[in-house]
């Protein structure tokens, strides 16, 4: 792999630019917490009892973890944190996380707010995405169902038929108001559907540019090949193809699943092999630029220095407007500002919605940085560092 020597991700300073002392020691403390990992479980569990029976931990809630990793309670709520990353040239992506009921009345809740979504951002060069979960929108058992191809009744092809109207009104918006649509990967046993709706919607918007966009989780076997063969289509049927690159985030769910269900476990056997496609995945976009647009959704150090050298060493522009790098609010500050800095066009996702509807996202984002090797102690140690930089400098 040949790495970039003029860009490090070790300068605290430009890393945590945009925090006070105060909320550096706010970080500090959290991240410390989340290095203890039978208390991040026993944490979550405690807060959901909390909730439960009323008890009044939404302020606490509020004030740590919601305040970390998401942006505010609803769109404008988040304009604060918006702003406050474009001070820093990095752009937000606005993802509605609250995770709700699965019924008829939530999935047009839903829809309703993706369309906000994506007017919001169409007044707003700072919001250059939108993005969505099909299953925000859909039933995930009818998705199951279809993608084992059993016989559907009459109710479910309605409410399959209401599925498609509402993505397809969701890319319209987005092709109406020229604001880009990425559709997050879901699991593999409700993926097949959710390819064939996207690839339908970059068939009928994605002739001149990339509009919607699908998402690819690398460390699924196939996911390589499925990219290949989605460029082979794009090219054949004359459209772009918008690829959002990602390691994945339903790993023991899914191996839980094969292991019961007897089916060959979809996912790669080790880190490296997932590391190796990741990386193969930007290099194959990047070869293919004419008909690709890329995003690498990544908080690994390496396959970020990786595409940042080959985007140079192919005399690309640092901020081709079809190449993006993009990590999670909360997460990764060191790559995010560092490659912003340096002129790379950087998309943070910001998530919002009522507290309590976004506690199942909060809490795996904990959970995540206490099972990725090295996360959390990698945030911890950096803001530290930061923190005894300041402390010296001001002495």
């Amino acid at each position: 792999m040949n790495i970039n020597p003029h860009l490090s991700f070790e300068n605290t300073e430009v890393a945590f630019q945009s925090r006070t002392n105060g909320e550096l020691k706010k970080t500090y403390f959290l991240f410390s917490l989340m290095n203890l990992p039978w208390l991040v479980g026993f944490g979550t569990w405690t807060v959901s009892m909390a909730l439960k029976l009323h008890l009044p931990v939404k302020k606490l809630i509020k004030k740590t973890l919601f305040s970390h990793f998401c942006g505010g309670e609803s769109i404008t709520d988040a304009q604060p944190t918006i702003d406050k990353l474009s001070e820093s040239g990095i752009y937000t992506i606005l993802d509605f996380s609250a995770e709700g009921e699965e019924n008829e009345v939530e999935f047009d809740k839903t829809t309703a707010e993706q369309l906000r979504i994506i007017e919001y951002a169409s007044r707003s060069e700072q919001l250059p995405f939108s993005v969505m979960k099909i299953s925000g929108v859909a039933s995930n058992a009818l998705l199951q169902k279809i993608q084992q191809k059993k016989p559907l009744g009459e109710s479910e092809k309605e409410a399959y038929q209401r599925i498609k109207n509402r993505v397809e009104s969701i890319c319209q918006k987005s092709f109406d108001l020229d604001v880009r649509l990425m559709i997050d990967a879901e699991e593999t046993w409700i993926q097949e559907p959710i390819d064939e709706m996207v690839y339908e919607m970059m068939a009928k918007f994605n002739a001149d540019k990339p509009v919607i966009w699908n998402t690819y989780q690398m460390y699924r076997k196939d996911s390589l090949e499925n990219l290949k063969k989605a460029y082979q289509s794009a090219t054949t049927h004359g459209y772009w193809l918008g690829a959002k690159l990602v390691r994945g985030a339903y790993m023991e769910k899914e191996r839980e699943l094969a292991n019961e269900n007897g089916y060959p476990d979809p996912i790669q056997p080790d880190k490296e092999a997932t590391d190796n496609d990741f990386n193969a995945g930007m290099k194959f976009c990047l070869e293919n630029k004419q008909r690709i647009a890329l995003f690498a959704g990544t908080h690994n150090e390496d396959s970020s220095l990786y595409l940042a050298t080959m985007m140079e060493k192919d005399g690309m522009k640092k901020n081709d407007p079809n190449f993006w790098f993009g990590q999670l609010y909360g997460m990764s500050d060191n790559i995010s500002f560092t490659l912003a800095n340096e002129g790379f066009n950087v998309a943070k996702y910001v998530p919002y919605g009522p507290i309590e509807k976004v506690l199942p996202y909060l809490f795996r984002r904990a959970e995540e940085n206490t099972s990725i090797a090295g996360q959390s102690s990698r945030e911890y140690l950096l803001v530290k560092k930061e923190l005894k930089r300041r402390k010296e400098g001001k002495g």
